[in-house]
């Protein structure tokens, strides 16, 4: 562990070097700041009331898009699981989702929803496939022996989930949030740039953009990025931590 923490934070100071090398060679901080400027403004940021209101915005609007879409991939996979018919019927619905790029739906969404829903909406999206496709994977992948015994014992359902579907099927709904979580997240701050929801992450990257705040658009880059990071570490370890107890069970 402790040698791969080396080398992450290797690669990340390679590439800090060549950014910085850019940006003294470019002479333009206008055009490319620098990364100490950049980190500079965030911590300024970082000290005002404002900034902290405008990151609990956008991660509430982005983080309830991204659990509703948890708990529905999961409602839909179990029937989807047992019957033919309901795997068929949303078919195309998550083909489609997965195949139209981001921005058409962003642009479709804000004709009916206004642009503070829109976030949260984008996010549902974006999670929604890889959920459901992972948990109805690993429903289909959950060991039949196991159940035939459960059946054979008359283990009661409420058992069989917690003992056998829950601690089996978790490894894959992981895989599935680790990859929607950075998903989700580019997917909201995206909506937000063009939805322009008052008060957010989004909006204030426009704005940097439009007045040519270039220190402003790095600093709120990285918060969105550092957000997305933390979120998508304590979500993961406490689902580590319940497929330990359920392991344990």
């Amino acid at each position: 562990m402790a040698r791969k923490r080396v080398v992450r934070f290797w690669a990340a100071a390679v590439w800090l070097l060549i950014w910085q090398g850019a940006s003294m060679a470019l002479s333009q901080p206008l055009l490319l700041p620098s990364p100490l400027a950049a980190l500079r403004r965030l911590g300024e940021l970082a000290l005002t009331i404002a900034f902290w209101q405008t990151v609990a915005r956008s991660a509430g609007h982005i983080l309830g898009g991204f659990l509703l879409a948890c708990c529905a991939g999961v409602l839909l996979a179990v029937p989807a699981s047992r019957f033919r018919w309901v795997r068929e019927l949303l078919a195309p619905p998550v083909a489609v989702i997965k195949a139209v790029p981001v921005v058409s739906f962003i642009i479709l969404a804000l004709v009916w929803l206004n642009a503070r829903s829109l976030s949260v909406f984008i996010a549902f999206l974006i999670v929604l496939p890889p959920v459901y496709l992972n948990v109805l994977e690993g429903i289909g992948r959950t060991d039949r022996s196991l159940l035939e015994m459960a059946r054979v014992f008359r283990v009661p359902l409420r058992r069989q989930v917690r003992q056998i579907y829950v601690p089996q099927v978790l490894p894959y709904f992981r895989a599935a949030v680790s990859l929607a979580l950075g998903l989700c997240w580019k997917a909201g701050a995206a909506a937000e740039v063009i939805g322009l929801p008052a008060g957010t992450m989004g909006e204030r990257v426009y704005m940097a953009k439009v007045y040519f705040m270039t220190e402003d658009l790095f600093a709120w880059t990285a918060a969105i990025v550092a957000v997305s990071a933390v979120f998508e570490r304590l979500f993961l370890r406490g689902l580590d931590a319940l497929a330990g107890k359920a392991g344990g069970a």
